[in-house]
């Protein structure tokens, strides 16, 4: 099984294609960075009309078990996520409506603060707002996944304690591997998985050590000593891949709507573009290298399988289902 739990391509029936090659079972993409409510409802209608499109290879994911279903049909299962709360505007009664249109994760912020919590490019960080105790209580009752992939220190330690359920860092690296706003620090880590969830890992260029010239090996090699660390269950993979995106989207990634100035991020004081990824994971046909790689590098067939997939299989059908 084959799962990556975040991706934003400019998608196409090449890129779905490339899935079904890769013999990927299913996908976060992201549809949603700054939209409000109604312009993410557009990115809805949009996925409808591709899955009427190209009903041989991708079909809605909503549960886990439409993975198996995928799978048993040979498409790949399509799960939509949010990088900022912008979807709920001020609204907590829109958190139960993007569930039921198939939202399943949602950032409770980007790299900025938000109304429910603080982005690690922030000088100071609060912590969870009124809001977001609120937020995060209407999320875990519906069965949206808490992600705090873009969030500070403070603010996902606490929101990984206010959670009942699981929450995520669905892409980022450890810090300690390769120093980024954006990687994760180790007692952030230790927080989200002592509470069951789940650390996804990222192979866009700014986050891996070497940048785009990050060999496989010290990448599987970080993976298995996160592993050792904090324990395989909890570790799967989020590659964040932004295939055949123009260079102008980075631009739409981090500044929206809130700045008339280019904020440069982590990449070089140029106007942002994409870097290249690294030779053994260009698109959805290299996760075989992935897979190889960790077996190289001494992991279990086993522990691989949970890697590749299985651990956010499982995490799926435990936290997706609204609670009774």
């Amino acid at each position: 099984m084959r799962i990556d739990n975040l991706q934003y391509c400019n998608w196409s029936e090449k890129i779905f294609r490339q899935m079904r090659e890769g013999g990927v079972d299913a996908v976060h993409v992201t549809i949603s960075y700054h939209e409000n409510f109604r312009e993410t409802v557009l990115n809805f209608e949009q996925w409808n009309r591709w899955f009427e499109q190209f009903p041989d290879l991708i079909m809605k994911g909503q549960w886990a078990s439409d993975v198996d279903t995928a799978r048993a049909t040979g498409r790949t299962a399509i799960f939509f996520g949010f990088q900022n709360p912008s979807p709920i505007e001020d609204d907590i009664g829109l958190v139960e409506i993007v569930h039921t249109l198939g939202a399943r994760f949602m950032q409770l912020t980007y790299n900025n603060q938000s109304l429910l919590a603080t982005g690690c490019y922030e000088a100071e960080d609060p912590g969870i707002t009124r809001m977001g105790k609120q937020v995060i209580k209407e999320m875990n009752r519906v069965g949206l996944v808490v992600d705090m992939s873009h969030s500070a220190d403070r603010s996902t330690i606490e929101a990984a304690e206010l959670s009942t359920r699981p929450i995520a860092i669905t892409h980022a690296n450890p810090h300690v591997w390769q120093p980024a706003l954006r990687n994760k620090k180790d007692d952030v880590i230790r927080a989200v998985t002592e509470n069951g969830g789940m650390f996804g890992f990222s192979l866009y260029p700014h986050h891996l050590k070497g940048k785009s010239d990050c060999t496989s090996q010290d990448f599987c090699e970080m993976i298995a000593r996160t592993a050792d660390r904090f324990g395989v269950a909890h570790l799967g993979l989020g590659s964040d891949l932004c295939q055949d995106q123009p260079d102008s989207i980075v631009e739409w990634m981090r500044v929206g709507r809130w700045s008339k100035e280019i904020d440069y991020g982590e990449g070089s004081a140029a106007a942002p573009g994409f870097p290249p990824m690294p030779q053994w994971f260009r698109d959805n046909r290299d996760f075989g290298n992935i897979e190889q790689g960790l077996s190289d590098v001494g992991m279990s067939k086993d522990e691989v399988a949970g890697i590749m997939g299985g651990n956010w299989y499982r995490f799926y059908a435990e936290n997706f289902t609204p609670h009774a």
